[in-house]
């Protein structure tokens, strides 16, 4: 297609900053879970955005953050190398908390990408305060723009896209028309079940859960459809706050994981949760590459 503009580009910043928030405001669609917990995303989210002149794809990256635990550094290796051989990088940052992450721009400053400064959350700020976030940012690296914004309500989003639109060369449409995310379907439900047990389960339990899906059945013709699904966590203790008193938490999680999972597939679904103990899985190789986290 002539003028046809085309891309990657990667969204980094530290863990909740919006990111993810942004990725689904920008596709008009649930690709990245979200939670007010840090180091929600834990994978690499590819998530695509068309129109008439352009093919965007966005790639949603983990928290860069000090890692604790194996798990933690193979999300910031992730995070790092979603910078390589993109087309533009889009560098995320908080505008309502005074951090500023020196590894992150000395690393962007090492990059011939060309980087965009977004500052996100700007509903939360006084207006004037936002030229002392760019006086303090700008010098710290060579940013091709700077854009104000709020994915929480939208504002600013569209200077955005129409801004990396500019940085892309002329290029194919990579991905089908109707294509918002290249995650496979099963991923997309765990995840939507981690999730539910983040907004649901106090500050230290989240960290140490992830899911993974058995089986996804349709029975009864298509009528409805069937998920098995398995929620690890690293101690005894962990377990049985998840299932809660009389099975209620679990129940919880369960029913609110079910509804999104519904809207996904697009028909009812029966859902079936187990629990299950793997001690420290955050710092085991076979059990971070088992359940799908790469770097």
């Amino acid at each position: 297609m002539e003028n046809f503009k085309s891309g990657f580009v990667s969204v980094v910043g530290r863990p909740n900053t919006g990111k993810s928030t942004l990725i689904n405001r920008i596709v008009q669609q649930k690709v990245a879970i979200v939670s007010n917990k840090p180091q929600t995303t834990r994978n690499r989210i590819t998530a695509i955005y068309k129109d008439e002149q352009s093919q965007i794809i966005f790639i949603d990256t983990p928290g860069i953050h000090a890692p604790k635990n194996k798990l933690g550094g193979v999300m910031v290796k992730s995070a790092y190398s979603s910078m390589e051989d993109m087309d533009a990088i889009i560098f995320m940052v908080d505008a309502s908390r005074d951090i500023i992450d020196r590894n992150i721009t000395d690393a962007l400053n090492n990059k011939k990408t060309p980087v965009i400064l977004v500052i996100n959350k700007i509903d939360l700020i006084k207006k004037e305060n936002i030229l002392s976030i760019i006086d303090k940012l700008t010098p710290l690296c060579l940013f091709d723009s700077v854009i104000p914004i709020s994915a929480q309500n939208g504002d600013g989003v569209d200077i955005l896209i129409e801004t990396v639109k500019k940085l892309l060369p002329d290029g194919p449409e990579y991905f089908p028309d109707d294509m918002v995310t290249d995650q496979p379907e099963r991923q997309i439900i765990a995840e939507i079940i981690r999730e539910k047990a983040l907004r649901h389960l106090s500050d230290e339990i989240p960290h140490g859960v992830a899911v993974e899906i058995e089986a996804v059945k349709s029975e009864r013709g298509g009528e409805f459809n069937k998920v098995n699904a398995v929620i690890y966590v690293e101690k005894s203790s962990h377990k049985m706050i998840i299932i809660g008193k009389n099975g209620a938490m679990l129940k919880k999680i369960g029913t609110s994981a079910r509804m999104d999972i519904e809207r996904l597939l697009g028909g009812r679904v029966y859902l079936e949760l187990w629990v299950r103990v793997k001690n420290d899985w955050r710092n085991s190789d076979y059990m971070i590459k088992n359940f799908g986290f790469n770097g």
